[in-house]
Order: structure tokens, then sequence, then C-alpha cells
């Protein structure tokens, strides 16, 4: 069975966007599932992604990120997804959000997403220098996230802010014939 492209949001952007607790909420608003493809490859792999890093290094990361992608992707239920930063670096999960969902990629100030991320030890690609990793990292992927259909700047605005947005945009979207 196949889900309209309407049946599924799925937000992309850099870590400490706010992409995992705008799903949760925008889930709940729309009375939908909710999955983030992080948890999902933790879920499936038994460890953590700082384990699976260390032990197998990013492009084996990516392998199963694109794997538990696809399957969120292709199920029949609604859903709204939270992606991992990364996600985006490979076309065929580029072409497959497009395909199967509505995409909103969350942005923000560099400096408010090294607040948010600072403390947080179980990201792997920002061990070391914080503020350097975080800049290096967004002029890295620069236009990485530009295939959105929506783009919602999370700087100065509430998660429900994010979310009435999001779904004022999604329902324009959705009704288009």
């Amino acid at each position: 069975m196949s889900v309209s492209p309407i049946g599924k949001v799925v937000l992309i952007g850099f870590m400490g966007t706010g992409k995992s607790s705008v799903s949760r909420l925008l889930a709940e608003r729309l009375e939908w599932s909710c999955a983030d493809t992080d948890e999902e490859v933790v879920r499936a792999e038994g460890r953590s992604i700082s384990d699976i890093f260390a032990d197998d290094g990013e492009g084996a990361f990516r392998d199963m990120e694109s794997r538990e992608l696809s399957k969120l992707l292709e199920a029949p239920e609604h859903a709204v997804i939270a992606t991992g930063g990364g996600a985006v670096l490979r076309e065929e999960n580029r072409s497959a959000m497009l395909k199967h969902g509505f995409v909103v990629t969350l942005s923000c100030d560099p400096e408010k997403i090294i607040a948010r991320v600072l403390l947080d030890k179980s990201r792997p690609l920002l061990k070391g220098a914080v503020r350097e990793r975080v800049y290096g990292l967004l002029e890295a992927r620069k236009g990485a996230y530009d295939f959105a259909h929506l783009t919602v700047d999370t700087t100065e605005l509430s998660v429900d802010e994010v979310v009435d947005r999001i779904v004022m945009a999604w329902k324009q979207h959705s009704a288009l014939p």
C-alpha cells in the first residue's frame, strides 16, 4: 500500500535545530505517529550512535541511517519523521524524502545551535572543539538542506510557533491538486 506524499512530514536540519522536540509536538498535533531515524538506528543495532561511529565509522552509520529512513518513509501509516542532521548527505535519501513526504528544514543561528548542543556528549561529530566543529560542519553542509518544501528558522521561535508554521504550510501543500 502506498502513502500519498502528504502522509509523511519529514524534518531535516543541522543538529540542535529542534527536530526531535518539534517532531513530537507536530505528531501529537496531527495525531500521527512520530519516529526519529537516530532512535531507529539505535534500536535496530542495539548500541549507541557514539558506539557505532567508534566501532564501524561514519560510513557504516550512514548506511544504517539510510536503511531505517527508507523503512520509515515506505511504511503505510501517516508519520512525522525526524532525521539525523546528516541524512541529507546522500542523494537517495533526499529523493526518497521528496517522493514520500512534505520536507521541512529547521534552521538556526550557529551560536544558538552551539548553546543547545554544547553539553550533549552523545553527538560523535562534536568531539573536540564544539564551536569549530559546528561552524565547520555548517560550512561543509551549506546548501544541503535547500531541497525542502519549507524552511523554518527556529532561532527565536518556540516549539509551538514552529509547529504552527509547519501545520499551516503542510495544509496548503496537501491541498494542492
